[in-house]
């Protein structure tokens, strides 16, 4: 059975929940160390870099505090896709090992993953930069990729 890695978002929209993540920390954080969350790169492993930097200002662990709010607001954002779920829930029956890899932090990912009820189905989350390149080597070089909704693997799962 084919391997499939499939990207966080494909799941679920997480930017909404780390863009508002962002904004809070950066109001919640300002008198300790100011942060403007528009000058951050897009790529969140790269963000996360930046954001570690403005951790040693004095902010303290972000990445628990990102956990906190994720945990907090997850339902509001995060719903899971009675399609998706169901071509995971298929794909597993069928035996194919499946992964999820994001560039965002892995208390964001953790929480995002259970919220979408992919957390019963999945092998392995790899988070944060090479991500992908990491789950490659834990599922195999003939691992098909999926960045895409529209590339889900419907016919694997038949």
């Amino acid at each position: 059975m084919k391997p499939v890695a499939i990207e966080l978002d494909v799941l679920g929209d997480t930017r909404p929940l780390w863009n508002d993540w962002l904004a809070d920390a950066a109001r919640r954080f300002h008198s300790i160390s100011p942060l403007d969350p528009t000058k951050l790169p897009e790529d969140r492993a790269a963000a996360a870099e930046a954001l570690d930097t403005w951790a040693e200002d004095g902010v303290g662990d972000w990445r628990s505090a990102l956990g906190r709010f994720a945990e907090d607001r997850a339902p509001v954002y995060l719903r899971p896709d009675a399609e998706i779920s169901a071509l995971l829930r298929e794909l597993a029956a069928r035996g194919h090992r499946l992964g999820v890899f994001t560039d965002a932090p892995e208390a964001l990912a953790r929480i995002a993953v259970a919220q979408l009820g992919a957390d019963r189905r999945i092998e392995a989350l790899e988070t944060g930069a090479g991500a992908l390149d990491r789950l490659l080597e834990r599922l195999g070089p003939d691992t098909l990729v999926v960045r895409e909704r529209s590339a889900l693997p419907v016919e694997l799962a038949r």
